[in-house]
């Protein structure tokens, strides 16, 4: 893959921890931007901040890099007013769910056509490793140094009720399912929610006896299974990956146009 197409070179190296899952997600994107043949240019990336929002720093799309937990908000913008264009929308535990709890479901219930990728470390990696809604009962970290006692997000059912109609989870260990499953998403015609959990090991990894990036690769691999799969049946506490959802539904933008349409249908005939 030709790499150089795709980033903006001047910007690196990046600035993520060695071993840090983003920059596997950022290939895995990339990877499955090319199989799907897009042009570059009719991309819009738009982050809001935090470890995960660099990405859009690093590749040679139209780019956004806006507001903490504002990223939703600044997409469905560019969304309604150059619907043509493929909005991608990389966030962290805190841009999705946290200050952008409350944009992430309205995404959700409008169904406007766009891929929310959620990078879940489990951990505000940015700020200092304080923990956060997707950390869950029995972590460790910065601000929870003898553990945490809040339960966590489960993204995928947030998804689904807030009327997402596409949903998705998968790690950064299972590569190719992870480009198959983002080649789906950019593909489905409506708010497409992937789920990917990566690793932070600088903060998450040391606190929670996961020490290294291959620790915690390994620990995706050993307690996630594929959705029904017979694992799931032996051994219920697995985490669930793959489409728990991908069904078609009215888009956001091709609703808004009919309205528009009977609005100036309405003007015309009143001004006749």
């Amino acid at each position: 893959m030709a790499f150089k197409d795709y980033i903006r070179e001047r910007f690196f190296p990046h600035i993520w921890c060695p071993g840090c899952g983003h920059g596997m997600v950022l290939k895995g994107m990339l990877k499955a931007v090319e199989k799907l043949e897009i042009d570059k240019n009719n991309i819009v990336m738009v982050s809001g901040i935090g470890c995960s929002s660099r990405i859009t720093g690093y590749v040679d799309f139209h780019t956004l890099h806006t507001i903490h937990g504002r990223a939703l908000a600044f997409a469905t913008g560019v969304k309604l007013s150059r619907p043509e264009l493929s909005l991608i929308v990389p966030m962290g535990d805190g841009d999705a769910l946290a200050i952008g709890g409350n944009h992430f479901i309205h995404a959700c219930r409008r169904n406007i056509n766009m891929t929310a990728i959620i990078m879940n470390n489990r951990i505000y990696g940015m700020t200092g490793g304080q923990y956060s809604p997707l950390s869950g009962v029995g972590k460790y970290a910065s601000t929870a140094p003898y553990s945490t006692i809040e339960n966590k997000f489960d993204i995928a059912k947030l998804a689904e009720a807030s009327g997402a109609s596409f949903v998705a989870r998968t790690t950064t260990y299972h590569m190719l399912e992870m480009i198959d499953i983002l080649c789906m998403a950019i593909k489905h015609k409506g708010f497409s929610v992937v789920e990917i959990f990566s690793q932070c090991p600088t903060y998450f990894g040391r606190k929670n006896k996961l020490k290294t990036p291959a620790d915690m690769l390994n620990h995706f691999k050993e307690n996630t299974a594929k959705i029904g799969s017979e694992a799931v049946k032996k051994r219920p506490e697995l985490i669930e990956r793959g489409i728990f959802i991908n069904k078609k539904m009215p888009e956001y933008c091709e609703e808004y146009d009919k309205i528009l349409k009977k609005a100036n249908n309405s003007l015309t005939d009143t001004e006749v």
